[in-house]
C-alpha cells in the first residue's frame, strides 16, 4: 500500500525542524529533513556552511529527488518530509498532486528580526512568504486545501493545532507527538550542527514568547511587503484552541 505522502513546506527561522521531531515519534511515521535541499544548493549557488558536504552526499538533481524519496519507497504507512519553501526552484510541481501539503508559516516581524542576524540585508526572496503564498495558490487550483499552520498558534497550543492537523490530514492524534529526547535525530541532515542547536536543547514545544527587543527600523519597508502575503497565508491558518 503506498504511504501516506506528507511534505510540510516552511519559511526560514521556524519551527519546522521540532515539526520533524514531533512527527518522527510516531511509530506509524518515517521522517525524511529537507531532501531538495542539494537541489537548491546546486541551482542556486546560494553560499551555505557545508555547502560542498552536503552537495557530495545529497542527490542534486531536483527531480531525481522526487521520484527516489518524495515519491520513493517508505516502510512505514506515513512519509513525512520536512521541505523549505524556497527550495521549489526549477522543478515539476506536478508531485505536488500525490502528496499532502502543509504550508508553516511565522509572523514575519519575527522573521525579520531573528534573519537579519544571518543575512544583514534580507530581501522578500529570502522570507519565503511570497512563495509560500504562491504555493497556496497553485495547491489551490489542483483542488486541494492544504493545512496552513502558523508557528505562534502552535506553540501556544501545541496539542490543539497537532490534533486538527491530524484531522484534516486523516490520521490519528497521537499524545507521543508532544515530547521528544534532547539531543540530535539519526534523521537529521549533515547541515544540522549548524542550524538544529535549539530544537536539539529541547524536549518539546517551547512555550511561545513574543519578541522583546525593537524592531529594526531598516526593515520596516521589508516588513510593509511580507505584511500581505503573511495575511492572506493567517486567514488560512489552524487557531490554537486556548
Amino acid at each position: 500500500m503506498d504511504p501516506l505522502r506528507i511534505c510540510l513546506w516552511s519559511g526560514p527561522r521556524n519551527v519546522s525542524t521540532a515539526l520533524m521531531y514531533s512527527f518522527a515519534e510516531r511509530p506509524d511515521t518515517r521522517v525524511v529533513d529537507e531532501p531538495l535541499y542539494a537541489h537548491y544548493l546546486r541551482v542556486s549557488a546560494a553560499r551555505h556552511p557545508l555547502r560542498e558536504e552536503v552537495l557530495a552526499a545529497y542527490e542534486t538533481d531536483g527531480q531525481k529527488a522526487v521520484r527516489g524519496v518524495v515519491l520513493g519507497p517508505c516502510d512505514r504507512p506515513v512519509l513525512f518530509l520536512k521541505q523549505m519553501a524556497h527550495h521549489l526552484v526549477d522543478l515539476d510541481l506536478g508531485f505536488l498532486e500525490q502528496t499532502k501539503n502543509i504550508l508553516l508559516i511565522r509572523h514575519p516581524s519575527e522573521v525579520l528580526s531573528s534573519l537579519v542576524r544571518q543575512l544583514p540585508e534580507p530581501q522578500l526572496a529570502d522570507t519565503g512568504i511570497a512563495i509560500q503564498c504562491d504555493l497556496l495558490r497553485q495547491l489551490q487550483e489542483m483542488g486541494q486545501e492544504p493545512p496552513v499552520i502558523d508557528s505562534r498558534e502552535l506553540l501556544r497550543d501545541p496539542a490543539g493545532v497537532l490534533e486538527q492537523l491530524c484531522a484534516r490530514l486523516e490520521i490519528p492524534f497521537m499524545k507521543a507527538m508532544m515530547s521528544w529526547n534532547a539531543g540530535p535525530r539519526r534523521e537529521d541532515g549533515l547541515w544540522a550542527p549548524h542550524w538544529y542547536e535549539n530544537v536539539h536543547r529541547s524536549t518539546g514545544f517551547m512555550p511561545y514568547r513574543p519578541k522583546t527587543q525593537a524592531f529594526p527600523e531598516k526593515l520596516q519597508p521589508l516588513l510593509e511587503e511580507c505584511r500581505p502575503y503573511y495575511d492572506r497565508l493567517f486567514a488560512e491558518a489552524i487557531r490554537a484552541t486556548v
